[in-house]
């Protein structure tokens, strides 16, 4: 069957741009890639457009040893292993404390550091020891030792993706306690006069890197590497260098208080709140950067989901009208089936993590596979009921001019149903757009994930949750307004 002359343009197009990814997503020699979740300091931050902390320091010094270059991705704590054992990473280096669960998975080096899991609360806060945080709300970071620890013997505790948000949740009164390690507590509530740290605190451990299995090599590098620095005093250098660092908060309240009326203070703290969150240390870059990721990855999942879209919807369509097709059609909806009855999020895991396991691929081609598959199961079913709308006589007259049955489909059926399911075919890219938000998962640095690395930087919330969503939300309406200008001038041309 032959296809529309758009829908080859946009194939070309898609085909050459991914193309490009995958060449430009292949592995080098010479690189260790490490992953872990930059928001947990001392350890691991952002830093202008770097990742610091006392395990890049770690791994930097092993990949200058070995003449090697060290390339450090960020993406969710409860990700970072699985990166390694799939053959996403080499090493996870993210504060990471050895557990009989995690060393079945993978290697470990020798410990670097010893840690705890302290108890955050509120200055006042009636808890005082481990024995009062029974049944009250305790927020930790999910997939942590304190997630395990509380869940396994005290209760279910609300997990957060990461340190910074259990900590904000406590500042706000979203929760009673929060259950973290005890260099990033110190971290958080240096910059927090609201908190402070129990004294006791409930576990003692020690973190280490993660190497996948089958690489004696790499940790033999690791471990003298950890062994040297901690031997000549630099390990202990390190951490007091970063331990020293003390957090700014953005939250204003109460900062001019003395002077002026609420509305006037409210004002001052708004702007030194702007200031903090997106001029200082140019974090207004991390949006700018997201956005623009944001936008490459719907844009090719846009046109990937046309492409696959028209192919369902003529196939199923074709099948209904002529009984043809069989066996494509039971494919079809096979295809259907399993996209729209799984969670986007699942999907872009399982394509990650299972189906591109062993293939180092740029992560925007995966992000734009998963959701262009995930869009083409709905567009197809939006353009299906288009088809099947168009009165029968269109095709019978389509006949009597002596047109095939593909070349009725494409001159005549498709282009008017395509008018009749434009505004659904709007609301399906608009889903996308905002759908795109949990790239973050695979370590790809999109408008969301910008947000959140300034609100694990500065602590507060409004402003980069504000920001995150007004530019979302300008996007949608420029969008909104182009497709009522679709609308109106095809209208025009009937």
């Amino acid at each position: 069957m032959a296809f529309p002359p758009f829908l080859k343009y946009l194939g070309a197009l898609l085909t050459g741009w991914l193309l490009l990814c995958s060449s430009a997503g292949a592995a080098e020699n010479g690189k260790i890639l490490m992953v872990t979740e930059a928001t947990f300091p001392p350890y691991e931050f952002w830093e202008g457009n770097a990742i610091m902390g006392i395990d890049p320091e770690i791994m930097r010094e092993v990949a200058r040893r070995t003449g090697r270059e060290l390339v450090i991705e960020d993406m969710s704590f409860d990700s970072v292993i699985t990166a390694v054992v799939s053959g996403k990473a080499d090493v996870a280096a993210s504060g990471i404390t050895v557990t009989p669960e995690r060393q079945g998975k993978v290697d470990f080096s020798i410990p670097y550091m010893e840690a705890a899991q302290v108890i955050i609360v509120p200055k006042g806060s009636p808890i005082r020891s481990r024995n009062d945080i029974r049944g009250r709300r305790i927020g930790v970071q999910h997939g942590a030792t304190g997630d395990t620890y509380v869940t396994r013997n005290i209760q279910q505790p609300e997990r957060f993706p990461n340190g910074a948000l259990a900590v904000a949740a406590v500042a706000a009164g979203k929760v009673d306690a929060a259950v973290i390690d005890q260099d990033p507590a110190r971290m958080y509530v240096a910059g927090n006069d609201r908190l402070e740290i129990l004294p006791e605190p409930l576990t003692s451990e020690s973190y280490a890197i993660a190497v996948r299995k089958g690489n004696p090599e790499l940790l033999r590098d690791i471990n003298s590497s950890i062994a040297d620095m901690k031997a000549s005093g630099t390990l202990e250098e390190i951490r007091a260098k970063y331990a020293a660092m003390q957090v700014k908060s953005a939250a204003g309240a109460g900062k001019h208080a003395a002077g002026g009326n609420w509305l006037e203070n409210a004002w001052l703290d708004m702007k030194d709140s702007f200031d903090v969150n997106f001029m200082q240390e140019g974090r207004w870059k991390y949006l700018a950067n997201g956005f623009l990721v944001t936008l490459e990855v719907s844009f090719f999942s846009v046109l990937l989901g046309i492409l696959m879209g028209f192919v369902v919807a003529v196939i199923r369509a074709t099948h209904d009208k002529t009984g043809g097709l069989r066996f494509l059609n039971a494919l079809c909806k096979l295809y259907l089936t399993v996209i729209r009855g799984t969670p986007v999020v699942v999907q872009l895991l399982i394509i990650y993590f299972v189906i591109f396991g062993t293939v180092d691929v740029s992560k925007v081609l995966v992000a734009v596979v998963a959701f262009g598959f995930n869009s083409g199961a709905y567009v197809a079913e939006i353009i299906r009921g288009g088809i099947m709308s168009i009165d029968k006589g269109q095709f019978e007259a389509g006949r009597s001019l002596g047109l095939g049955y593909s070349q009725t489909m494409v001159f005549i059926i498709l282009p008017q149903a395509f008018k009749n399911v434009l505004p659904a075919l709007g609301n399906e890219f608009i889903v996308l757009l905002k759908e795109t938000s949990v790239s973050g998962y695979i370590a790809l640095q999109d408008l969301t994930k910008g947000g959140d690395i300034i609100r694990s930087q500065t602590y507060t919330a409004f402003m980069p949750l504000t920001a995150v969503a007004l530019i979302y939300l300008s996007v949608v309406m420029l969008f909104s307004w182009l497709l009522g200008k679709l609308e109106r001038r095809l209208k025009n041309n009937e």
